[in-house]
């Protein structure tokens, strides 16, 4: 009885760690890696309920971790070496300009950010519209609340 209760103890420790792991790596100071990162956003700053563009905060919530054939559709990584990615929720108004009086989603406000960080690279995705994005290939083609993707390096 009491080495299940042990076993189980253990398997969610290991869980835990696991899901603080994959967005731990999201966290910290990111340099723009992408031609549309150092057009629009900059360097960038992710923390636990903070993204920081340009000089200027904003309030993130962490909605949900996403799996590695989401995260593949979001940003057209291989699914079987994609790890895992976190959806956010935000809001950041149409008329907020970044680098080069630059917004992020034109005349639409931001209201989910997909966050992927493999090693020393991170890549961001924006979406406007009040729903959630739908994470699949056909989904992602079609898309209208999709603002564009962006890289960033350690």
């Amino acid at each position: 009885m009491h080495r299940k209760t042990l076993l189980r103890t253990v398997a969610a420790s290991f869980l835990i760690v696991c899901l603080s792991t994959a967005q731990a790596e999201e966290r910290g100071y990111w340099r723009a890696a992408s031609n549309s990162a150092r057009s629009v956003t900059g360097d960038l700053t992710v923390a636990d309920e903070k993204l920081t563009i340009n000089f200027s905060t904003t309030t993130i919530s962490r909605i949900r971790a996403l799996e590695a054939p989401e995260v593949s559709a979001v940003f057209d990584t291989d699914s079987a070496t994609a790890g895992t990615g976190s959806l956010y929720r935000l809001n950041i108004p149409a008329a907020k300009k970044f680098v080069h009086k630059n917004s992020l989603c034109g005349a639409e406000d931001v209201h989910w950010m997909v966050a992927y960080a493999q090693g020393n690279n991170l890549q961001l995705a924006f979406f406007s519209g009040d729903k959630p994005p739908v994470f699949t290939f056909d989904a992602m083609q079609s898309s209208t609340d999709r603002c564009g993707t962006f890289a960033y390096v350690k």
